[in-house]
């Protein structure tokens, strides 16, 4: 295949795929060799074997022997992810880059937007202030403060209740309260 022809969308799309069916079956007819392997060797016996000693080897060759699919189905799965990773940070990095760049367009035009309108209002805002502060002195000459409006005197309440103790006619403290009921308890004098 042509390298040319291979770094294009479809390109790496039938590169990925054969590479992967490839690994796939790889790795299914080694497991399948490892699935004989350990039975024939399991079988096996050597001069000198103790009890489950070719169990033991079949294991060990079996083990190594399953690490190799696993290691081609890992390599589907990374020829797989290839396809993708090439997709994502080769073909479509112009696009997304001028997507960004676009978004960072539109976001620095709201910021213009934003501070034309805020300078607009702080002028309108000063210019009314300053209107307000220099008022026209023909009308200051015939306008006339309004007066302001009396308030009653304040009325003193205390917190808890109690009152003042009451006063006389001219404002003189009355007496203790028991010449108040001196009639009814004499005893009380």
């Amino acid at each position: 295949m042509d390298i040319g022809e291979m770094l294009t969308r479809d390109g790496m799309r039938d590169f990925t795929s054969d590479q992967r069916d490839t690994y796939v079956n790889d790795a299914t007819e080694i497991r399948q060799l490892g699935l004989i392997f350990k039975a024939r060797i399991g079988q096996t016996r050597i001069d000198g074997d103790k009890p489950w000693s070719a169990k033991r080897r079949a294991h060990k060759v079996g083990r190594r022997v399953d690490e190799v699919a696993r290691l081609l189905e890992r390599a589907a799965a990374k020829v797989e992810a290839l396809d993708a990773t090439y997709g994502s940070e080769v073909l479509d990095l112009p696009e997304r880059r001028a997507k960004a760049l676009a978004r960072k367009q539109q976001r620095r035009d709201a910021r213009e937007l934003t501070r034309r309108k805020a300078q607009a209002l702080t002028g309108r805002t000063l210019a009314e202030s300053a209107a307000g502060l220099a008022a026209d002195p023909r009308t200051e000459k015939n306008q006339a403060a309004p007066p302001m409006p009396q308030s009653p005197p304040p009325v003193y309440v205390h917190p808890h209740g109690f009152q003042q103790p009451p006063t006389g006619a001219f404002g003189e403290p009355l007496e203790d309260i028991t010449s108040y009921f001196a009639n009814d308890f004499p005893e009380a004098r």
